[in-house]
């Protein structure tokens, strides 16, 4: 977690550390490297990082796909709120710390400990952590989708990957995580759905129409699930699909 502070925290101090005398009545102060934010500007920029935190998370990291997949998950299984939202947040958040990590590791040493030693500026520091961050990203976003938000955005178009900006980037990752977990969650409902016609069938075959055929079929595929040991063949799916 402090590492993924750290990213936004430069982030913020990228934005906001504009070369002048003072920003916002606060000024800065003189050290061996430089002009650097003072102490009150620091604080207010890691707050401001904070409350973007939650945001870079949800967005820009695996649990995008994977919060979405478990939510067609327990829609396929009809279990309505069971396992419950803060549940399937607490797994999918756990489950992109896991995946993310390495990132979040590389960012801390190329970005966030060269400035908290002083050996670089804010900027210099946002361009190095940046680096890993792209690697990513790209790896995961459409060449399709890059394009339309360099052309929404009327940016030049990249020599190379490297080349991309992030503000193109980042929304190009998260529709094509969109897409890629509308695909898994689609294709997680096929054999429940096929579950609930054939128990449809039955049931309107045999005149039993007292009960909704959803009520009759959710424990069939419950019961399913479990005997093949769903939750582990999910989670294990999804996180190889990162690697």
């Amino acid at each position: 977690m402090k590492k993924l502070i750290a990213l936004a925290t430069l982030a913020a101090g990228h934005l906001c550390a504009a070369p002048s005398d003072s920003l916002l009545g606060i000024s800065l102060v003189q050290n061996k490297t430089g002009a650097s934010l003072s102490v009150p500007m620091q604080i207010l920029l890691l707050l401001t990082a904070l409350t973007l935190l939650p945001a870079i998370l949800m967005a820009l990291t695996p649990f995008l796909r994977i919060v979405i997949v478990l939510h067609f998950l327990r829609q396929a299984l009809g279990t309505q709120t069971a396992p419950s939202n803060q549940v399937l947040v607490a797994l999918a958040l756990f489950l992109a710390l896991i995946v993310v990590q390495p990132v979040a590791t590389q960012v801390y040493h190329q970005g966030w400990e060269p400035l908290e030693a002083g050996q670089v500026t804010p900027s210099q520091a946002w361009d190095q952590a940046s680096i890993p961050v792209k690697t990513f990203l790209l790896k995961y976003a459409r060449e399709k989708d890059i394009q339309l938000f360099i052309e929404l955005g009327h940016s030049p178009a990249p020599a190379k990957p490297s080349d991309v900006p992030l503000s193109a980037l980042a929304p190009a990752y998260v529709l094509s995580e969109l897409k890629v977990a509308f695909q898994i969650g689609a294709v997680l409902f096929l054999p429940f759905l096929i579950i609930d016609l054939v128990v449809a069938s039955v049931t309107l075959s045999v005149g039993m129409v007292q009960l909704p055929p959803v009520m009759i079929s959710a424990p069939f595929k419950i019961l399913l699930f479990v005997l093949v040991d769903g939750w582990n063949l999910v989670v294990g799916s999804l996180v190889r699909s990162f690697y």
